[in-house]
């Protein structure tokens, strides 16, 4: 455990007790998502990867364009949602 984390515990330790149930269940949960991430980004590499070399080949190979989302509206349309 990091000197930090140990500070943050020793601190929260001082709060009530509802307080702290509740900080431990938001860690716990931040925690959860963190190893789902981990998980779902280690078990796609190789499909990412998969997908780069071909988007590289077919560029490569010209079958590609060029897009700019300014000329079919759609990069103003999705900043309009943000």
């Amino acid at each position: 455990m990091t000197l930090l984390l140990s500070k943050a515990f020793k601190e929260l330790s001082k709060l009530p007790k509802s307080v702290q149930a509740e900080i431990a269940s938001e860690l716990l949960g931040d925690i959860e998502s963190e190893i789902k991430w981990d998980k779902a980004l280690s078990e796609s590499q190789d499909k990412l990867e998969k997908l780069a070399d071909k988007a590289l080949k077919d560029f490569k190979a010209g079958r590609t364009k060029k897009t700019c989302p300014r000329e079919n509206g759609d990069g103003l349309r999705l900043l309009k949602h943000i």
